[in-house]
């Protein structure tokens, strides 16, 4: 009885391994193709905010607050207001009163969250 049970878990463990390997090749690849070239557009679109987002959280919330409110940085709610992304992309860069230089390195990081904030108006 034991060797039967074993025997029926080592084959259902078999089927569903090997179901879960398999693939469906029932759609057209040119469909797929443009699944996949509409998903890429789409992602490429929100990607910059997302990126830029997570970018903040990762380097920049510690000090300006995770809804940019302000801590020991300044608030940013409005920072876009005051000024562009240039501006922001240079204060970055070089730091400004207690925020040191150079706290991010990466130039697309720098432009993606200098854009980010220059739209918080």
């Amino acid at each position: 009885m034991k060797l039967k049970n074993l025997l029926l878990a080592a084959g259902l463990g078999a089927t569903l391994v090997l179901g879960a390997c398999g693939s469906d090749d029932s759609s057209s690849s040119d469909t797929s193709k443009k699944d996949e070239s509409t998903m890429s557009d789409d992602s490429a679109k929100t990607e910059t905010a997302v990126d830029a987002e997570k970018i903040f959280a990762n380097n920049c919330a510690s000090c300006h607050g995770n809804n940019l409110e302000g801590n020991v940085g300044p608030n940013l709610t409005k920072v876009g207001a005051k000024y562009s992304s240039e501006e922001i992309q240079k204060i970055i860069k070089n730091g400004k009163g207690q925020m040191p230089a150079g706290i991010l390195k990466d130039d697309k990081e720098i432009v993606a969250v200098a854009d980010w904030l220059a739209e918080k108006k």
